[in-house]
Order: structure tokens, then C-alpha cells, then sequence
């Protein structure tokens, strides 16, 4: 995979400011290794945030190239049961508040194994899954959603406004923080929306992953980091208005922004969370400082917890090969040394080795099977999920998160 360093805002084209959080040099979250090349040399890139001075977009210094990371993927959003609920509810709540029937266009862009528009098709409501990695977007037309495979910009958005029209709602689940060519993305949702569509964006919301230190949510295939003042900057350069704005408890805390080209008004709610970041300061340096060092120090401390338990014999697995476990373990130093191996129910993750630190990747019950004495749970925004699964399948150990500090889970 190349590196690009960046030199100016993706999004505004300003001024890069200050460090918001420096990870040092690590390889690509989600590029597993294939058990039959354990030893296969990694390439490494600096994982470095910085603040555009303009705008205040949060984003990476160095870009991985995107089709080295998506074009074959090993993620899978059906694998999260809360997940699925979650999607669920969207569908449903959507299609109520924009009457939406058979007569509708939706479209999600980065569908994955469509784990969402699943619903519309249950729903007789004709969409579309936009998919760039071939092989997630092959399951999700095995399961009946409409797919293409290919990565979205203006030139794709075009060219389903000639083929398709324009779409009722546009659907922009968790990938904005995935897109290095932000405004030709950007460009491609207000295209394709048209005077009346609605484009729908969920994404972490800044202000939580800051009051939460989830640094570990930063890795190369997340090239920005969202505040609603950075996305309406952007989402205002190509004509869309937000009109609303729902705070999610997915992902440590995210929003969901409605925007269209259309004056729909203003929601109390998006006047609130726009006067939250203003009171928090969001606009200035300062607000931004200080976050590395938090960072650190939740390094500091599970480093020192992983020490201990390591004298004192403790036998540590984890469970969960997320991406931003991985950023946390390379983070801290971790190998497999220190953690004999890590679950995932995700059988495209099953058999390989976690990027850099190298620990095996194994199945929930080949876990469970051994005689461990911790599990650390790595995606700790699913982790009443996890802790309960491991609980119903006989674990008497202690169960763990690490983020935003070490904390063990009550049985």
C-alpha cells in the first residue's frame, strides 16, 4: 500500500495546525496476516492526527491509499447483533418520517454485506448498495441486496442519476471518517440527492470520542475525525443543509446529520449540539490539546496492568479483532507474548494474525476452550454484548476493556 503525506486540509484546503494525537508508526488496522506468511514483512505509516486551522477538521498527515485498504475487506457489519438491531430501527424510522414505499429510491454508499438495506428489500422499497470491496459486496447479493461494486464520488453518483434518478434518501453509515477525497464524495451525495432527497450521515461524534480518549479509534482507514461544525462546513461548500441532527449511542457515542438541498428548518436538537460545540470551544487550539497525553496515560496504565499480571502468571486472551483494538495493542507494545490469542465471530478474520502484534486470531469457542484467567475485550462499544455472551458460555474469569482506563466488567 502507498502513503501520500498530506500538506493541506482534504476538506477546505487550510492551513494543518496542531497535533491532536500522534499513535507513532503503525501498519494498516485491517490488513490481517494469512497464516501461511506469519512472518511477512508489514508496511508501517506514521498514525498522526492533526487540526485543519480553517475548518477544524481533525484528520490524518499521511493517507494509505484507499483501494489498497477497501478493494478486498475484512470487515463485516452483519457480525454485531446490536448492530443489526440498530440498522433495523434506522429503516424503520426513516421510511416513516420520509414516507417512503415502492415508488422510493434509497442508496447507501460503503453497504458492506447489507446488513442494512436488507430491510428495505424486506420492505418492497427499491435501493441500491454502493460497495467498494468485491468480496463483502458478493454477500450482500448472495442475500438479495442489490449491489455494485465500486467506489463512490461524483462520477458514480452521475452516472445512478442517469441510470436510476435521484434518490429519496441517501444513506452515509459510518464512512465518512473512511473517505480521503472527502469533497468529490461530498459532491457525489449532493448529485445524487437532487432538490429534494435526503442524505443521511451517522459517524462518531468528536466531541465524545475526546470526552471519552477513544484514541484507539484512530487508524489509517479512518482518515477524519467528524465535529458537526467540520461536517456542515463541508456538507454546506456543496449545497446541502442540515436540517436535523440525533444523537446515537453507537460507537462511543456518534450523530446521525439530515441534510438536503431543500429548507426544511432547524431541529432544536441540531441547535443544541451546535451550541455545545461552541460553549466546548471547538473553534479554538486549545480545545484540541491535551487529548495525546490522555491517550498516553491510558497506555501507561494498562501497560503497568499488563506487567503485573504477567509476573504474576496470569493467562490473558482478548476477544473482538476489531480495528481499533488493533490500533490500541500496537499502541501499547503488545504481542503475542503477552496475549495468547484473540476471538472474532468473523470467519474472514479466523486463522490469521492481528496486524503487527501478530496474536492468532481464533474462534469464540476455540477461545473459551482454553484455560484463561482474563479476556480483554478490545471493541469496547459492543462490550455489554461480548461480556454477555462470555458469561453464557461458562467464563468465570475476569472480563476488561481498556479504554478510556482499565476497567473490569461485573459478571
Amino acid at each position: 500500500m502507498t502513503a501520500t503525506p498530506v500538506t493541506a486540509c482534504r476538506a477546505c484546503g487550510g492551513a494543518l495546525g496542531v497535533t491532536f494525537c500522534d499513535l507513532g508508526v503503525q501498519p494498516v488496522a485491517n490488513s490481517y496476516i494469512p497464516p501461511e506468511r506469519p512472518d511477512a514483512p508489514e508496511p508501517r505509516h506514521p498514525l498522526r492526527a492533526v487540526v485543519c486551522r480553517d475548518c477544524r477538521l481533525v484528520q490524518l498527515d499521511t493517507v494509505v491509499d484507499a483501494e489498497g485498504i477497501f478493494s478486498d475487506y475484512a470487515y463485516f457489519s452483519s457480525a454485531s447483533a446490536s448492530w443489526l438491531d440498530h440498522a433495523a430501527r434506522f429503516a424503520r424510522d426513516m421510511t416513516a418520517r420520509f414516507t417512503l414505499g415502492g415508488q422510493s429510491f434509497v442508496v447507501e454508499v460503503a453497504s458492506n454485506d447489507g446488513y442494512l438495506l436488507r430491510n428495505f428489500v424486506a420492505a418492497g422499497i427499491p435501493c441500491l448498495g454502493i460497495e467498494p470491496a468485491a468480496n463483502v459486496a458478493e454477500v450482500a447479493r448472495a442475500n438479495g441486496v442489490p449491489t455494485e461494486t465500486r467506489f463512490f464520488g461524483e462520477t458514480t453518483a452521475r452516472d445512478l442519476v442517469v441510470r436510476r434518478g435521484h434518490a429519496d434518501l441517501i444513506a452515509a453509515n459510518n464512512v465518512f471518517a473512511h473517505v480521503p477525497a472527502i469533497n468529490d464524495f461530498t459532491a457525489g451525495l449532493a448529485t445524487l440527492a437532487g432538490p429534494r432527497g435526503v442524505v443521511s450521515i451517522e459517524q462518531p461524534h468528536l466531541v465524545r470520542m475526546v470526552e471519552g480518549v477513544q484514541f484507539d479509534t484512530i487508524y489509517h482507514e479512518h482518515y477524519a475525525y467528524w465535529s458537526l461544525l467540520a461536517m456542515e462546513r463541508i456538507l454546506g461548500r456543496h449545497g446541502l443543509r442540515v436540517f436535523d441532527v440525533q444523537r446515537l449511542p453507537t460507537h462511543g457515542g456518534s450523530i446521525r446529520v439530515l441534510s438536503s438541498h431543500a429548507d426544511r428548518g432547524v431541529s432544536d436538537t441540531l441547535r443544541e449540539i451546535r451550541a455545545e460545540e461552541a460553549a466546548l470551544g471547538l473553534d479554538a487550539d486549545a480545545y484540541y490539546e491535551g487529548f495525546e497525553a490522555r491517550a498516553q496515560q491510558t497506555l501507561a496504565g494498562f501497560r503497568a496492568w499488563l506487567r503485573e499480571a504477567r509476573a504474576a502468571g496470569r493467562r490473558i486472551g482478548a476477544y473482538g479483532a476489531a480495528a481499533k483494538g488493533n490500533t490500541f495493542l500496537n499502541a501499547a507494545g503488545v504481542t503475542a507474548a503477552d496475549i495468547l490469542a484473540v476471538a472474532d465471530a468473523s470467519p474472514a478474520k479466523q486463522g490469521r494474525l492481528l496486524p503487527g502484534s501478530r496474536i492468532p486470531v481464533v474462534t469464540p469457542a476455540a477461545l473459551l476452550a482454553m484455560p484463561l484467567d482474563d479476556i480483554l475485550i478490545l471493541p469496547w462499544n459492543i462490550a455489554p454484548e461480548i461480556s454477555g455472551q462470555i458469561r453464557a458460555a461458562g467464563f468465570r474469569g475476569r472480563v476488561l476493556t481498556a479504554v478510556p482506563a482499565l476497567r473490569e466488567i461485573a459478571p
